[in-house]
């Protein structure tokens, strides 16, 4: 169980970033593809419930699964507003989404002993900084920074995937 539930996890965070990079790629290039990988994209809070379910049930599992869609479509936003330089709109998105971090941070805090708002907040933090910066990047047309931005972000998301695995075994083993 614990080996398939790290797994589990990191295979849900790096696709949640995967898939939002493939985003911001369709997005500023104008890709036809857009629409597909949005749909893609927008499953995977609901693959995150899935797991979480089976731990926290379905209203708890629900509403992370609502955070982190939200927490997606306001990327999205964030996203458009910064490739057609619409500052002020990138600003207000960006306020949304960090109240949106601090919103999954208190929730997962509050469902799990073992998962602290501080640590939380900080990885998420951390999240957004280099998403956005990915974004710039990518939409200033500077792709070896956006690469290397990227693979800010995998490394990022496994310690998320790591710190929630970890979470879960603990409260499960109770201690």
């Amino acid at each position: 169980m614990q080996r398939d539930l790290t797994l589990a996890f990191r295979d849900l965070w790096m696709q949640h970033v995967v898939w939002t990079r493939l985003f911001i790629i369709s997005t500023v290039s104008g890709l036809n593809d857009l629409k597909y990988v949005t749909n893609r994209l927008l499953r995977n809070p609901k693959d995150f419930e899935k797991i979480l379910v089976q731990y926290y049930g379905q209203q708890k599992a629900g509403k992370f699964q609502n955070l982190l869609t939200e927490h997606l479509l306001i990327a999205a936003n964030l996203v458009n507003a910064a490739k057609d330089g619409k500052t002020d709109l990138v600003e207000s998105e960006r306020k949304k989404w960090y109240t949106n971090a601090d919103e999954i941070s208190d929730f997962l805090a509050s469902i799990n002993c073992f998962w602290s708002v501080k640590s939380w907040k900080a990885m998420l933090y951390d999240h957004l900084e280099m998403t956005e910066a990915e974004a710039v990047q990518r939409i200033e047309g500077h792709y070896e920074n956006d690469i290397s931005e990227f693979d800010k972000i995998s490394t990022q998301a496994l310690k998320m995937a790591d710190y929630m695995a970890v979470g879960i075994r603990k409260q499960v083993n109770g201690r």
